[in-house]
């Protein structure tokens, strides 16, 4: 189960040599990989790179057939430690995750890895995932990459370049005995395109050669005193090997133009947007024609000094465009230039913005004002500004957006299991007070927002149980922390819940089992109650937690919200010394839809029966308070006009796309706020009870109709 099924797409990965691959990218960077020879293959999944995950899941039968081995790791620290089987063998192996906080995961394994050295070539495919489109704080991966010592690659967002580079990144591992990032935006994740395909290669060395052949080296082990051998190998050997690469290969590109006094460099990632903005000033053309020589980085680091100073020594001035802070590469820029003694001046910062993504607008600024500089007179067009010319006299500024434009944070899915479980914690605050509350990564991270606006703090994925360890002490007001069963698999046990036992705990841990990874697409986890090995035996999370040592384990469904708040009050007032922990099961709503919608219109379309539930409003029950939507927040749950015309506020309204979760309804009864709620079945091919039933009820509710009708009191004028 995944969020988007890749079963048709993966059959392009077959194509060979000659043939035209057309798609996406993610599903390029897969062939590019099986093209490499590579023997196995991993990662965890997480934007923007889920998809890898999910092409290889659905690529098995290739990989089988090709040797290859697949693992979907438990973590990014699992992945990144299973990369050392490339330390003394010549196995070639990708892995990829979501990076920052991937990389910051899998940090241990990867300072080892890149302290040791590889034999084989070893990519970390990862999802920089930096800008407006985030869902994570904004650091870069370039420092990782400079703190280890590890290469970073970050191509051309164009499927020829990209498939090149990452076939020659293994290469570039192997020459420098060096692991490497390989970085891909979202953009370049799902840009489509095409290339010309090559024959997919087994691996030369396979894992079972490297089990029937052990090798161990002792000088690889990250014990003194090989770690100083290891970090003089970094500098002696592996650097110079890999600038020698890429400029023997020619990584890195110049595009070049007329006017050769100025130029501009960049990270390869940062291509398509620079292009645009000097598309927009008159300066290039769509097919990246440019008057601007164009230095592209594909490798960011190691920069090549020989490289850059040949680029730069006849211009007056460039202009470093280096996405993010701190501008790492140009101060490098400034010192490599200074040893060259060159008088070309650095631009970059000064013309950019310090933090923030370079978007086409943000971008074409820069460069304008770098040109208005150093070649002044150059500019004479300016697309934007002329499209926007006949609209001076229209003035918006930011606070009228703001008060024409709602806002529209973030929120849970339509039928989402979490909803009724937070909406039962808003209602036990109310009566028994504020909670400090730790949330998690996840799905439940929406429930910070409105309106819900539950949970302290957010440290990372897994981490809510150790987030509120330092109140574990406390004896009275208890805390309490929420983590989702993808959490809880990745990290939770082990850094919360274990250690809660160890610390003796008295806070209360709610671990939400939707039975997927729902936040980044619906993956298998270790309690899915199916998972990619069909034959694999479904672990239970409640029996987890009581291996660790939890005696206090209580399990609830997630839409009972009357017994869900009693339980989780109970919870916190129990004599019970120690952790408590309660697991909140409710499959997720969307993986539940993807699989029985299909089946249901199936049926219908064969004449089958088929029973869907629905909820409505009684618009003349309706009080029009709307606190229904404040405590539910359902994207069904809107409103409409009141059909009373003595009544000016809209009333409450269940659109089309209900999935007949029952929420909203239970939320009104156990919250005693009205009576306007009912419930539907609509019958698909009834059957002939159906029928009968039907009629019976018409007749009696026909019958108790005009009895009311005759009691009712008639005044005759």
């Amino acid at each position: 189960m995944a969020e988007r099924s890749f079963a048709k797409e993966v059959k392009k990965l077959r194509l060979g040599e000659g043939e035209i691959f057309h798609g996406e990218g993610i599903l390029a960077v897969t062939k590019a990989l099986l093209q490499s020879g590579v023997a196995y293959v991993g990662g965890y999944q997480g934007s923007p790179v889920s998809h890898l995950m999910d092409v290889l899941a659905d690529s098995q039968e290739i990989l089988t057939e090709l040797g290859v081995h697949f693992e979907a790791n438990g973590s990014e620290a699992t992945a990144a430690a299973m990369l050392s089987a490339s330390i003394s063998y010549p196995l070639r192996a990708a892995v990829t995750w979501k990076s920052t906080v991937g990389t910051n995961v899998a940090s241990d394994a990867l300072s080892n890895l890149a302290s040791a050295g590889v034999i084989g070539g070893t990519v970390i495919i990862i999802g920089e995932d930096y800008g407006e489109g985030a869902s994570i704080m904004q650091e870069r991966s370039h420092a990782f990459a400079m703190k280890s010592q590890m290469w970073l690659i970050n191509p051309r967002p164009n499927l020829p370049k990209m498939v090149d580079m990452l076939e020659k990144s293994f290469q570039l591992s192997e020459v420098s005995n060096t692991p490497l990032f390989f970085q891909l935006r979202i953009r370049a994740c799902h840009l489509h395109g095409q290339f010309e395909a090559k024959d997919n290669l087994p691996p030369k060395f396979t894992v079972r050669d490297a089990l029937e052949n052990p090798n161990r080296e002792a000088d690889k082990i990250i014990l003194p005193p090989f770690t100083f051998l290891q970090e003089k190998q970094k500098i002696e050997k592996r650097w110079p090997a890999a600038v020698k690469f890429i400029l023997d290969e020619g990584l890195n590109e110049i595009f070049d133009g007329p006017e050769k006094d100025v130029g501009i460099i960049f990270e390869g990632g940062l291509y398509n947007v620079v292009i645009r903005a000097l598309q927009m000033l008159g300066l290039a053309d769509s097919l990246g024609e440019t008057q601007i020589p164009l230095y592209v980085m594909n490798v960011t680091y190691p920069l090549v000094d020989e490289d850059l100073v040949a680029f730069a020594k006849d211009k007056k001035a460039v202009l470093m465009v280096e996405e993010g802070q701190p501008n790492y590469i140009e101060q490098a820029l400034n010192k490599v230039f200074n040893d060259a003694d060159l008088t070309c001046k650095i631009s970059g910062k000064d013309m950019l913005p310090v933090a923030g993504e370079y978007t086409g607008q943000v971008m074409k600024e820069g460069i304008k004002g770098f040109l208005a500089k150093y070649k002044s007179g150059l500019v004479s067009y300016d697309e934007q500004a002329d499209s926007m010319a006949g609209l001076s006299d229209m003035t918006v500024t930011a606070e009228d957006l703001e008060s024409a434009i709602p806002a529209r944070p973030p929120g849970l899915c339509t039928g989402c299991p979490e909803r009724p479980f937070f909406s039962a914690m808003k209602m036990l605050e109310k009566e028994y007070g504020e909670i400090h509350i730790s949330a998690d990564i996840g799905c439940n991270s929406f429930g910070t927002l409105p309106p819900f606006q539950i949970g302290n703090t957010i440290m990372g994925y897994g981490l809510s149980a150790a987030s509120s360890s330092a109140f574990s002490s406390v004896r009275g007001k208890r805390a309490i922390s929420i983590m989702g069963d993808g959490g809880f698999w990745h990290n939770g046990l082990t850094s919360g819940i274990g250690s809660a036992v160890f610390n003796n705990s008295d806070n209360v841990f709610i671990i939400v089992d939707n039975g997927y990874a729902a936040a980044t697409g619906g993956q298998y986890i270790p309690s899915s109650a199916r998972t990619l090995k069909q034959d694999e035996r479904k672990a239970r999370i409640q029996e987890a937690v009581q291996g660790v040592g939890v005696k206090w384990v209580r399990s609830i469904r997630s839409y009972d919200i009357g017994n869900v708040k009693a339980l989780v009050r109970e919870a916190m007032t129990s004599h019970y010394i120690g952790p408590k922990v309660i697991v909140v099961e409710g499959e997720c709503m969307l993986n539940l839809q993807r699989r029985e919608k299909p089946i249901k219109a199936k049926n219908i379309k064969a004449g089958k029966r088929e029973v869907k539930e629905r909820f409505y409003v009684e618009s003349e029950t309706c009080t029009g308070d709307h606190a229904c939507i404040r405590l539910s927040g359902c994207p069904s749950l809107t409103i409409k006009p009141s059909p009373d015309i003595l009544r000016e506020d809209p009333v409450a309204y269940v659109d089309n796309s209900c999935v007949g979760c029952g929420v909203c309804g239970d939320n009104v009864h156990v919250a005693v706020l009205c009576p306007s709620f009912s419930r539907a079945e609509l019958i698909f091919n009834p059957s002939g009870w159906d029928r009968v039933k039907h009629f019976l009820r018409q007749g009696v509710i026909g019958f108790l109709q005009r009895h009311a009708d005759r009691k009712r009191v008639r005044v005759v004028l």
